[in-house]
């Protein structure tokens, strides 16, 4: 079995109050759940109005194919264009 898991750090330059981040960051977090089979949910900076830290993980039997799956997933979020992502971290482990 391969975990392939990491976060996504956002900046919101935009956003002046925390009602304006929740609505960018659920609309981040259900396309992607949408479009790829990974367990996605907000981690970090909750009461920042400006940056969220998004966690995701995926499973799978194949490196490969988790390493692809998540650079697609980054890109995805990056290509919404709604926030900037200014740091990323994965990590895949076998089990």
């Amino acid at each position: 079995m391969v975990i392939g898991f990491g976060a996504v750090t956002l900046r919101m330059a935009d956003c002046h109050s925390l009602k304006e981040k929740r609505k960018i960051v659920k609309s981040i977090i259900s396309r992607s759940r949408n479009s790829f089979n990974a367990s996605i949910a907000e981690i970090s900076l909750n009461d920042a109005h400006q940056q969220a830290v998004i966690g995701f993980a995926m499973v799978g039997n194949d490196r490969s194919f988790i390493n692809s799956s998540i650079d697609k997933l980054i890109e995805f979020i990056e290509n919404l264009q709604i926030a900037d992502i200014i740091d990323s971290s994965l990590e895949i482990m076998s089990i």
